[in-house]
């Protein structure tokens, strides 16, 4: 059986199965991916946004048969499908569009004289490891910053949106990226280790689980080449005081069940001060009621099905542990009988330490909600995870909520609204979340070498 096959999670068919790489491809893979690097990199800045432009445009051109690929391939609803196909676009749109700034020489106040100065150059050949809950926006965000930089790519996507994959390289393709600037694999993890320890990868990155970031991170480490891994979160959704708590809710509840649930900066743990707690609670159950599974093919459905039944496993054990050592039932879901991989909302109170719901990320549309005396005691149980993504914060007291936004350990944090991406925005985590930051300019610079030039006196 193929590694690689696209199965539709709203059916459990097997819609397409494509064979892996094989052993001996790697090695011409990798020579045109160095061949096409040293063209690439010569190539005129302006020559690259061309193409890079077109890309975008293309991406819009496409977006129905995009966004169907999608929802084909991991039960993401039609209308969030559309939704990241235009993301991608966005953030084409924007290194294109940018990348002339953010890579001017940087000239130094030295106390010598004569002259120094810093330009931003390329570094060769790199690697991305992709993950399937946002097949396109997530392979985006490495792509369009390298190759506007000059870097060459070859890309792993998950073997659950192979599809999604071909369609990525048919873009850019088309865009006029030349070959062996931008290659999709089919390969094992054994031919992405041997990838990455050739001399030509000079890094790479990989989005998914914090178990692959160890393996990716510590074959890179061996290695010495850079890497930048954006892993799981276990994300704290802080209630105070909001001024409409209805509103607050509501947002919490978009928060938990965008993409089903599958998302490393959807809102997970909702740490609630007493004061707030039982209005709250009662807001939050019924704006999350409202998400029931349907047909992700329909433009009504806002919950589509989980991408995988051993993603539907994994979050119904995990449930099952937290309700059998104790936890509360506060929204009652789960399992959906039938075909498909479709999972009902579900909200737990009570959860402790020796519980896996408590330090592990649940990746589905499942929510935890404490309750606390105050923010100095939400702050305590946000930084207790392991995980240090992104964090909410809702209130009225402006003072409060920025004191707080410095005290939590995160790499993002959000006062009065909830984890949004955007081109311009730094994105990553801290503690076991991950190591780097994509978008902005700040993902720009992860694979450039800040190459110091300097003239004496």
């Amino acid at each position: 059986m193929s590694h690689y096959q696209s199965i539709n999670p709203a059916t459990g068919e097997v819609e397409q199965q494509f064979e892996t790489l094989g052993d001996l491809e790697i090695e011409p893979i990798l020579a045109e991916a160095s061949h096409g690097y040293r063209l690439w990199r010569s190539a005129p800045l302006a020559d690259r946004r061309v193409i890079i432009k077109r890309a975008a445009e293309l991406c819009r051109e496409r977006s129905e048969s995009l966004a169907s690929i999608v929802t084909a391939e991991m039960g993401k609803p039609i209308v969030q499908a559309r939704g990241e196909v235009s993301i991608w676009a966005s953030i084409f749109d924007y290194f294109a569009d940018n990348a002339e700034k953010f890579l001017e020489d940087e000239r130094l106040e030295i106390m010598g004289g004569g002259e120094a100065w810093v330009r931003t150059d390329s570094i060769g050949v790199l690697l991305g490891i992709m993950p399937w809950n946002f097949p396109y926006y997530q392979a985006a965000r490495f792509i369009a910053p390298n190759l506007m930089l000059g870097n060459a790519i070859i890309l792993k996507h998950a073997p659950n949106c192979p599809r999604s994959a071909l369609a990525i390289a048919e873009i850019l393709r088309d865009a006029g990226v030349p070959a062996g600037v931008y290659t999709n694999v089919f390969a094992t993890n054994d031919q992405v280790a041997t990838m990455l320890a050739d001399d030509r990868i000079q890094g790479v990155s990989l989005t998914g689980s914090e178990r692959a970031g160890s393996a990716v991170g510590e074959i890179a480490g061996r290695h010495m080449k850079k890497y930048v891994l954006e892993l799981g979160g276990s994300d704290p959704f802080i209630v105070v005081d909001p001024a409409d708590m209805k509103a607050a809710a509501q947002a919490a509840a978009i928060g938990r069940m965008t993409n089903a649930g599958q998302v490393c900066t959807a809102s997970k743990r909702f740490i609630v001060v007493e004061s707030a707690y039982d209005e709250f609670v009662r807001q939050f159950a019924l704006a999350i009621e409202k998400y029931q599974p349907g047909d992700p093919l329909s433009e009504s459905t806002v919950l589509g099905p989980l991408s995988t039944a051993v993603a539907v496993d994994e979050l119904e054990g995990q449930v099952a542990d937290a309700v059998e050592a104790g936890a509360t039932i506060l929204v009652a879901g789960g399992r959906v009988a039938g075909p498909g991989n479709f999972f009902k909302p579900t909200v737990l109170a009570d959860v402790t330490p020796e519980m896996r719901a408590y330090s592990e990320e649940l990746f589905g549309p499942v929510a935890v909600v404490y309750r606390v005396a105050d923010l100095g005691e939400a702050v305590a149980l946000a930084n207790t995870s392991p995980f240090g993504l992104a964090a909410s914060l809702f209130g009225t007291d402006d003072a409060s909520l920025r004191a707080a936004a410095e005290d939590l350990d995160f790499g993002m944090v959000w006062i009065n609204g909830i984890s949004r991406s955007a081109p311009d925005l730094p994105f990553g985590g801290v503690k076991r979340s991950g190591v780097g930051r994509e978008l902005s300019r700040y993902g720009m610079y992860e694979f450039a070498n800040k190459k110091l030039v300097r003239i004496p006196a």
